[in-house]
């Protein structure tokens, strides 16, 4: 056993000998980066990785949780100028969930769930005032930290006393809000309007001019609604909502020609004129029933029929006859007869009554412009690019004009009369110089550039394997002619003292010189080798 790991380490020591200074270095810097991964990666895997159990944390809930989880004998750590608390990842959730179940953190504060927990008898109405105005201000401050960029809330409400007589003035609370805002967020005003209106609707009788809000750095945020009616916003509005619809139509129309025609060989551009005149009114209309007849509907009809038959028939009736003044009694007397019919009937009608609000958003008038790249994408024989002949160019702007025709009668409103067609549409032939703007170019890398970027790598890769296999393939070819030599003159070598080597001739130039030369420089250069050279000869024989 002795013997063979002696064996062993004469050729691993004969196999470091054989290796030159920079392979040496290259065993060496491996063995050493062997070891760094070998124990860095063992001392990664059993370090336990720390992550946030609770963060934004007041100095109360971090004492708090740190005295529970000293007490455990779990490890922590306290980061962030003491609002945030580590632990180990695998430990995080159940502590979560024990701490949670223990009431851990426990900020202190009072919310409406206070009074389903902790009813009693012997509560004043002072206290239950105090906790009340309290379990408020805890409420709307946690509602208030629900929005994006409000990091911590604390609201100051005073409530006015109650009015113990009806006819006393009813007095208005008052509120107090301090924002702890994210760094680097801003309100916009619309959103400090919001906030207004929300704490305004959330405490009874607080109207929004009893209102302070001020952020951590004694900024005031103040409502402003005047500026929603102003000017400035009115006209912002309108110019927004007349790109808005502009771009909506250009969209549309550069997409259908450019379907047509080509993205590259078309440019469209709109422009409208947009009434933004808003009209409220009230119409009380009357329409007959039947609009044939232009009848109303009966709900009601009295006839009256009398006759009357004998003496004075006609001397009773004032001015009954043809030639009677009338309302004057007539004074013919005599035989006669008397009839009166009359027919009274009552007609309803249909009384609509009609609130109307216009839409303050009508196109009166549309204009689009088309222009069109006049060359055919053909080149003549002297590689000038063609162009569209009049009758092609004709051809496509009629098309287009009619296009252009039913997009224009669909968008306008007809309360403002007929369109003029013709004035409202301009299809212009002209050579592009560029590409169109309404389509800009886009940079891409070709495919083919990808491809060669590949063949580039992988040749690269293969260079760097052949150049490796070279280099073990030259220092093996020298140690297999060093063990040939040894090989061929063994026998010779053997019977010839290594004292004599000295003394050979310099002068013959024999096959035996040279391997004889070459013995001698491997004794010089690498006398290790040679003398285990020498022992496995003397073994042999």
């Amino acid at each position: 056993m002795k013997e063979r790991l002696e064996q062993y380490r004469g050729k691993i020591i004969e196999f470091w000998n054989a290796r030159t200074t920079k392979q040496k270095g290259l065993f060496i810097t491996s063995f050493i980066l062997f070891l760094i991964v070998v124990i860095g990666g063992s001392l990664l895997a059993n370090r336990s990785t720390m992550v946030p159990l609770y963060s934004d944390l007041t100095m109360q809930e971090a004492g708090q949780i740190k005295a529970e989880l000293d007490e455990r004998g779990v490890k922590n750590e306290v980061t962030d100028s003491g609002t945030s608390i580590r632990v180990p990842s695998e430990q995080a959730d159940a502590l979560l969930v024990d701490l949670a179940a223990q009431g851990i953190p426990n900020s202190g504060s009072i919310d409406y769930s206070f009074f389903s927990e902790n009813t009693s008898w012997g509560i004043t109405d002072n206290e239950f005032d105090m906790i009340k105005l309290d379990a408020m201000q805890t409420e709307l401050g946690n509602l208030l930290t629900g929005f994006a960029g409000i990091d911590q809330a604390n609201v100051m409400i005073n409530l006015p006393d109650q009015q113990i007589f009806v006819s006393d003035a009813q007095q208005e609370a008052t509120a107090s809000i301090r924002l702890t805002l994210v760094p680097g967020y801003t309100f916009e005003q619309d959103q400090v309007n919001a906030l207004y209106h929300l704490i305004s609707k959330s405490v009874p009788n607080l109207p929004t001019s009893n209102i302070v809000i001020m952020d951590q750095n004694f900024s005031y945020y103040d409502l402003n609604d005047e500026d929603i009616f102003s000017s400035a916003n009115v006209y912002a509005n309108q110019q927004a909502i007349k790109k808005d619809i502009e771009r909506d139509i250009q969209r549309r129309v550069q997409q259908l020609l450019g379907t047509m025609i080509g993205n590259d060989k078309v440019i469209a551009t709109v422009t409208t004129d947009i009434d933004f005149t808003q009209e409220n009114r009230v119409e009380q209309l009357v329409e007959p029933v039947d609009e044939e007849e232009i009848e109303g509907l009966p709900i009601s009809v009295e006839t009256i029929h009398e006759t009357y038959s004998g003496d004075q028939a006609l001397a009773d009736i004032a001015g009954a006859g043809e030639e009677d003044i009338t309302n004057y009694p007539a004074g013919e007397t005599g035989q006669g007869n008397y009839e009166l019919i009359q027919e009274s009937v009552n007609y309803e009608f249909n009384r609509i009554q009609r609130e109307i609000s216009e839409s303050p958003y009508k196109i009166r008038d549309l204009g689009i412009q088309v222009a069109i790249d006049n060359r055919t994408g053909v080149l003549n024989a002297q590689g000038q690019p063609e162009y569209l002949t009049a009758a092609e160019q004709a051809n496509v702007e009629q098309s287009i004009a009619s296009i252009l025709e039913s997009i224009i009668s669909t968008s306008i409103d007809g309360s403002y009369g007929e369109v003029d067609f013709a004035q409202n549409t301009s299809i212009v032939f002209q050579e592009f110089n560029n590409d169109p703007v309404a389509n800009p170019a886009v940079f891409t890398i070709a495919v083919w550039m990808y491809i060669a970027l590949g063949i580039a790598l992988l040749l690269i890769i293969i260079l760097i394997i052949l150049l490796m296999r070279k280099r073990r393939g030259s220092d093996q070819s020298e140690f297999e002619a060093y063990e040939e030599v040894s090989a061929t003159d063994s026998a010779s070598v053997a019977e010839t003292d290594f004292d004599d080597i000295s003394g050979i001739e310099e002068a013959e130039d024999t096959e035996g010189t040279i391997r004889r030369k070459q013995l001698e420089k491997m004794a010089k250069d690498k006398p290790d080798e040679f003398a285990k050279l020498l022992r496995s000869w003397i073994s042999e024989d």
